[in-house]
């Protein structure tokens, strides 16, 4: 008997574990993300007519939407499943229109667990698609259109080609470009501390530190010398001094669990304790969240839905978790009452928060069936769930205050009394060293101790630490700014478009190509990159969705302001094409005073007396941002074409050998050594894959344990699930004919994508 009913949802790794839970009468398809969208070649928004959107069939969705168009035909009813955000209900009206016809019953599933109660509850009770729920997502696409693809062509006209400008990005590259500045401007001043090391009636012996000099008050974190000559003064006046502990404070603390993961929790925790890009991190939480094979079990889902900003979780899943606390890990690590958590002001609240769909699926139950990546981060999330719902750590926290001459000592320790959730779990820092507070010795007021030593340190004040991409998600989660579902995107963005790259640590550093496009649209678009009007614009987008607002009127107002900027950018932004910058380096060749210029490849210096002095050269900047001549070692390298020395010089991918003699020799030899694309290896599973340069100069990508792995392609690898057969990475290619296009990597796949810019 033929299946009388249609579900449609995203993904076929989705499609495969809801065919386990739905009967012989649903058929289920996937459409493999959106099926239509606005055409890369043009702006695609109507202005003149009601910001009308120009959707079109995307190229190389044609055969989808064509094969979903012949499932349709005869069933009774179509139940669109895809992923319950707006993101989702623009794909369920999107494949509405084009499967549309008479007769033709569409039913909208909102499943937040891909589990058998969860979809047959869909199921039975099925929704209407959300009008005011498209109308958000609309609106937040045109709005992303108009900026874009407005404001990118004054920057190619202005700078460079190939630049972009977006509603969101462009404000995250300001906070970071910001922060440099900030960095750049800090003048770090010098101060002393002074620690003693002290031996009571019992041991063990513990340290103490100088928290108050002549009457002043005591503040820990305030509290400074600030010279050698005045710590040197302070250790003289106390030599001999008798040491005898004054006060005695003791107090039980206690600290308590964090909440389940909301997305940008769960992206940050995943960057601090596994390293995961954010875009990696939403990748594989998709897969846990649609389905993967555990064994005789059949495709499960492991997570409830993973893009959401509340903190909210159903009674049946408390009651699990306390029932496994319970049983597992014994009554005294159970409350009394079970854990609520409150969402925080503004959280949309529309999914549960990130946790198992079953505390049962512990992580030693499906670990031999998952990969590495995917088993991290579910413990991850399992962990942090069963954690939220266990009682509190205690701790006892000692502090002995030592009057000593005119000054008062300090020593402060801690001691764990009951791990509580701790045993669990316990939550990453931002900081990279978390000071850990020593255990002190059971010693009373009155005590006389033994001196031992007394060490002065010397210390200096330290810049604003550069945002990593956990910290940058956290500002912008703070600020309002984005959503849970665009997090990854706005990241990976900024990173691609080289203006921000990542530093020797993996934080966040804005290129002077970065700081330069922002500092133009500053001064040009005050309104796009301010912070306030940017996180109000995604209040707006959430009264759309809500019914509280139009939107037409939220576009017809933007447009209004938004237009006006962008007359006056015309003719009042930098032309930096035509900018030169003066310096005090002084051209080798004629002795004017060489400028700084911008080129298809970044900042250079040139000569101003061009054309009849050719002379260029590259340069750094100091950590001030101040321009340096780049110091020309000796290479040791001569040009095989005419002879002369080859030398260092900087391009836009990276260091290379040029010929001395240039102009009129441009001979070059690339130098650049791989790059980490932070991609597992799809083969072994254990080595990241590197961009490398063959012999002959082409780029190819392989293993970073070759010879053991010999994993390697031509074509770039792209971190992501092929949404056909499952596998770890896709391959990106730009051809011609196509464009840019992706594939599956293993050659039996016939996934084939090709690429929206």
């Amino acid at each position: 008997m033929a299946a009388k009913n249609l579900v449609i949802v995203e993904s076929p790794a989705k499609a495969k574990t809801l065919e386990k839970y739905l009967g012989r009468n649903f058929q289920v398809r996937a459409s493999v993300g959106h099926v239509v969208d606005l055409p890369k070649s043009k702006l695609g928004v109507d202005i003149k007519n009601g910001f009308a959107p120009d959707f079109r069939v995307i190229q190389g969705k044609k055969k989808i939407v064509d094969e979903l168009k012949r499932a349709a035909r005869g069933k009774d009813n179509i139940y669109l499943a895809s992923d319950p955000d707006r993101e989702g209900e623009a794909i369920a009206w999107h494949i509405a229109n084009q499967l549309g016809g008479d007769g033709i019953q569409f039913h909208r599933l909102l499943i937040n667990e891909i589990t058998r109660k969860a979809v047959q509850e869909a199921i039975a009770h099925p929704q209407k698609l959300d009008q005011k729920k498209f109308d958000a997502q609309v609106a937040r696409r045109v709005l992303d259109r108009l900026v874009g693809y407005q404001i990118s062509p004054l920057l190619w006209k202005k700078v460079r080609r190939g630049l972009s400008a977006g509603r969101v990005q462009s404000v995250a590259v300001r906070i970071v470009s910001e922060r440099e500045k900030e960095i750049r401007a800090f003048v770090s001043l010098e101060y002393w501390s002074l620690t003693a090391f002290l031996e009571g009636r019992v041991g063990p012996s513990f340290e103490a530190r100088l928290v108050q000099w002549q009457g002043e008050k005591i503040d820990i974190k305030k509290f400074r010398i600030e010279s050698e000559t005045q710590v040197r003064a302070i250790t003289k006046s106390l030599k001999g001094a008798p040491w005898v502990i004054g006060q005695v404070e003791k107090k039980e603390r206690r600290r308590f669990p964090a909440p389940p993961f909301i997305t940008s929790r769960l992206q940050q925790e995943a960057s601090r304790k596994l390293g995961f890009q954010p875009q990696r991190t939403m990748q594989i939480a998709q897969r846990l969240y649609e389905g993967l094979e555990l064994g005789p079990e059949g495709s499960v889902g492991l997570i409830t839905y993973m893009r959401t900003d509340s903190t909210r979780v159903s009674t049946d899943a408390i009651q699990e978790a306390r029932g496994f606390i319970q049983t597992q890990l014994g009554g005294d690590y159970l409350p009394g009452t079970p854990v609520i958590y409150r969402s925080k002001k503004g959280a949309q609240d529309a999914h549960e928060a990130i946790r198992p769909t079953s505390v049962d699926y512990t992580p030693e139950r499906v670990r031999r069936y998952l990969r590495r990546d995917h088993f991290a981060l579910y413990c991850l999330i399992w962990e942090r769930f069963v954690a939220s719902q266990m009682v509190p750590a205690r701790f006892d926290q000692t502090a002995f205050d030592m009057r000593v001459g005119e000054g008062v000592f300090r020593a402060t320790g801690q001691q764990l009394k009951f791990d509580g959730f701790m045993r669990l779990y316990s939550e990453g820092k931002d900081d990279e060293v978390e000071e850990k507070e020593a255990m002190l010795p059971d010693l009373q007021a009155g005590d006389v101790l033994k001196f031992l030593s007394l060490n002065p340190g010397q210390h200096f004040t330290q810049p604003p630490p550069r945002f990593t991409q956990a910290t940058l998600i956290k500002e912008l989660e703070e600020k309002g700014i984005g959503r849970p579902s665009t997090y990854a995107g706005i990241l990976s963005n900024i990173l691609v478009k080289e203006y921000i790259v990542l530093d020797e640590r993996r934080c966040l550093n804005p290129t002077e190509l970065g700081m330069l496009v922002t500092d133009l649209l500053v001064d040009c678009f005050p309104d796009i990159l301010n912070v306030e009007f940017t996180a109000g614009m995604e209040s707006m987008l959430d009264k759309i969705e809500e019914g509280k607002e139009d939107w037409l009127k939220v576009m017809k107002r933007f447009y209004t302001s938004f237009s006006r900027d962008l007359k006056k950018a015309e003719s009042g932004m930098r032309d930096v094409k035509r900018e030169e910058i003066p310096t005090e380096i002084a051209c080798e060749k004629c002795g004017a005073m060489m400028v700084v210029k911008w080129g298809r490849n970044g900042e250079f210096l040139a000569c101003p007396r061009y054309p009849e002095c050719r002379n260029t050269s590259n340069f750094t900047r100091d950590e001030k941002g101040e321009v340096q001549l780049a110091e020309q070692a000796d290479t040791g390298e001569v040009c095989e074409k005419c002879g002369r020395p080859m030398e260092n010089r900087w391009g836009k991918y990276g260091r290379f050998l040029g010929c001395s003699g240039y102009p009129e020799c441009k001979n070059i030899r690339s130098l650049v050594s791989p790059i980490d694309l932070g991609i597992r290896c799809p083969e072994c599973g254990d080595g990241n894959l590197l961009e490398r340069k063959s012999r002959r100069g082409k780029l190819f990508y392989g293993c970073e344990r070759y010879p053991q792995c010999r994993f390697a392609t031509w074509d770039r690898p792209v971190a992501g699930a092929c949404p056909k057969c499952g596998e770890s990475i896709l391959l990106e290619k730009v051809t011609k004919r196509a464009g840019r296009v992706r594939r599956c990597h293993k050659e039996e796949c016939d996934y084939t994508v090709q690429v929206v810019e």
